[in-house]
């Protein structure tokens, strides 16, 4: 993977563009500025599509699912056979997020990045779900021993989602999401999170799959100590990767910076999406402006991580699941905008007097 080369493929969004779009959105029958965020969300995507009739009628949520030697730690309170058996849940449809990409219209893709139990063989003939098994190896080592990943298969993993993106580009998907599932991410989120903003371990460590508070106190020590064994510099996040993983959350970084290569829209989930979108950021800053950040996580690292996106969430309503829900949720939120954006009539088009318009006449 030539990563350097991928990200030179990356521009930043042109301001130009969203002027375009905020004249057009002063010139529709509502007052200016009065539908909010909605309006932001639509100039902005005009800038990323490059044109004043944006789309977002093709919506994709890949999730990453990888596993992680810091279990071996007794960070989680389920067992690392638990990642296989949910990836066999998203298969058969079961899931949260299989309900909520259904009420989004969005396509919904599982790659094996990393999953050390076998899957349980499922049949998926019939359903609205794809499959990629491409495991870079079997979960990663356990990063409070040493590295959890070697150089090699970091790129591979990137690599990987850098593969999905792609391939959601020539499908003509022009809104993506992802999500991921992985026994333990949540410690190397953690880790991840606290190694790019240099807070302190316990600052930026929450429950994930609700923790007890004695799990939750081993795992910020897990954390603190891991850290000062890596001692990776904030703005390497090649070697953050490597220091603590994982494979999921390495694909989910090459999957964004793919997106943007490509001019996706990007709807970014909670916190453990976060840590590689504010990876992919890291890797290359002209990316933060084809992110959306889907809704703000209650783990108490998703702050920190997106002012490195620079992204304010759509949404809030207590959400820590994980698996892309919440930016299955925002897809929703993306489509409304675009649509008053390029439906509703202007003043012009609708015979409909503005204030500007109206002065004159009041003023006689």
């Amino acid at each position: 993977m030539n990563l350097v080369a991928i990200i030179g493929e990356i521009t930043p969004l042109e301001q130009s563009w969203i002027e375009k779009a905020q004249t057009r959105q002063d010139r529709l029958t509502k007052p200016p500025q009065s539908l909010g965020r909605l309006e932001e969300i639509a100039c902005r995507l005009s800038a990323i599509q490059r044109t004043l009739r944006p789309s977002v009628d093709r919506k994709r949520i890949v999730i990453f699912a990888g596993d992680h030697g810091v279990t071996e730690e007794g960070v989680s309170p389920y067992p690392a056979e638990v990642t296989a058996q949910m990836v066999a849940n998203f298969l058969n449809g079961g899931a949260a997020i299989n309900a909520l990409a259904r009420t989004a219209g969005a396509e919904l893709v599982i790659v094996d990045a990393g999953v050390k139990a076998p899957i349980p063989s499922i049949d998926i003939s019939g359903k609205a779900v794809r499959f990629i098994q491409r495991p870079v190896r079997q979960g990663t080592r356990n990063f409070a021993r040493g590295e959890a990943l070697t150089r090699e298969e970091t790129l591979s993993a990137l690599s990987l989602g850098y593969e999905m993106a792609m391939d959601a580009s020539k499908a003509g998907v022009n809104l993506i999401g992802a999500g991921e599932m992985g026994i333990g991410n949540t410690t190397t989120a953690s880790a991840i999170t606290a190694a790019l903003t240099q807070l302190p371990a316990a600052s930026v460590t929450g429950r994930g799959t609700g923790a007890d508070d004695e799990i939750l106190l081993r795992k910020s020590q897990v954390v603190d100590q891991a850290l000062r064994r890596h001692a990776c510099r904030p703005d390497d996040a090649l070697g953050i990767l490597q220091a603590f993983g994982g494979l999921e959350l390495a694909g989910m970084a090459g999957f964004y910076l793919g997106a943007a290569a490509a001019r996706m829209a990007i709807v970014c989930d909670g916190f453990i999406a976060s840590a590689s979108a504010a990876l992919a950021v890291r890797l290359c800053p002209a990316s933060a402006g084809y992110f959306f950040a889907g809704h703000l996580s209650t783990e108490p690292g998703h702050r920190a991580l997106l002012e490195i996106i620079q992204q304010e969430p759509l949404l809030n309503f207590d959400m820590r699941l994980g698996e892309g829900t919440g930016a299955a949720l925002a897809m929703n939120i993306m489509d409304a905008a675009v649509r008053a954006f390029v439906e509703m009539a202007t003043f012009e088009a609708a015979g409909v007097s503005d204030k500007q318009e109206l002065a004159p006449e009041l003023n006689r």
